[in-house]
């Protein structure tokens, strides 16, 4: 039996893997500049550097306002990730699962946020709230955030469910479950990795958003938006670079967690 091999579609005179390697420092130089400077006793963003501390991560961690600025950014991703990863479940069940007028239209509505700007949403949810007479303030918030981490949690659940056979849900069904019975004790069991991955992926969006945060923000800034507040103060610069990069190693941390949660099958 031969041995199969791969096949390509020609040739290219274009040097790929350079412009491979540019495309990768472009993206992630500036990130390890930052994560360099985090260390650095310089008070001021320049070479030589003349020595490390961590001290910046010290007095990061010490600041009051800065630490419930991010028990702020964790109250509402921890509301608006239970939320949206609950809808986004019960649009993929409807959409793979039922046949029903309008349920193309329904997926289009939970995925519209992806293309929407983050700032129009910011702006349209600004003048809702005002017209409603509520107050800007975490739940704004919370609610605004819930909008655009919908469409993750439906794409993430809705490919899972797609991969899913329905006749584990036709066997339980043919023994007498009822279809929530059905969902509660068959379905839910075998997709808790993947609602897993799909609520720290919603998580991960929340607290890392600042468009909307910044419009509907009250009293209570959560904690991009009160990085970005802070930098107006250039002293406050090299704590603020600390607190960015302890804000992108969580990121990525989650995001490696939540993608690995995405790929268990039970």
């Amino acid at each position: 039996m031969s041995r199969r091999t791969s096949v390509g579609i020609g040739r290219t005179r274009v040097p790929l893997g350079p412009v491979y390697g540019l495309m990768l420092l472009f993206l992630y130089f500036p990130i390890a500049l930052l994560f360099l400077f985090s260390f650095s006793t310089n008070t001021v963003l320049t070479f030589p550097l003349r020595g490390f501390t961590v001290d910046r991560y010290r007095e990061g961690f010490g600041d009051a306002a800065l630490l419930e600025a991010a028990r702020n950014s964790v109250v509402v991703g921890i509301g608006a990730a239970s939320i949206a990863t609950a809808l986004g479940l019960g649009v993929s069940i409807a959409v793979s699962r039922f046949r029903f007028r309008g349920r193309l239209g329904l997926f289009a509505l939970a995925g519209l946020p992806l293309i929407v700007p983050f700032v129009v949403l910011g702006v349209s949810l600004f003048l809702l709230f005002n017209l409603a007479d509520l107050p800007r303030s975490l739940f704004a918030i919370a609610a605004g955030h819930t909008v655009i981490a919908l469409p993750f949690a439906t794409l993430i659940l809705l490919a899972r469910m797609g991969g899913l056979d329905p006749a584990l849900e036709d066997a339980a069904m043919d023994l007498g479950a009822t279809y929530p019975v059905t969902l509660r004790r068959v379905v839910l069991p075998v997709m808790v990795p993947t609602i897993l991955s799909a609520w720290l992926t919603c998580f991960i969006v929340s607290f890392d958003e600042v468009a909307i945060a910044l419009f509907l923000a009250g009293g209570d800034p959560t904690f991009p938006v009160f990085l970005y507040g802070q930098l107006r103060f250039a002293q406050r610069l090299p704590v603020l670079i600390a607190m960015a990069v302890t804000l992108t190693m969580l990121t990525v941390t989650l995001t490696l967690i939540a993608f690995r949660l995405g790929r268990r099958k039970e």
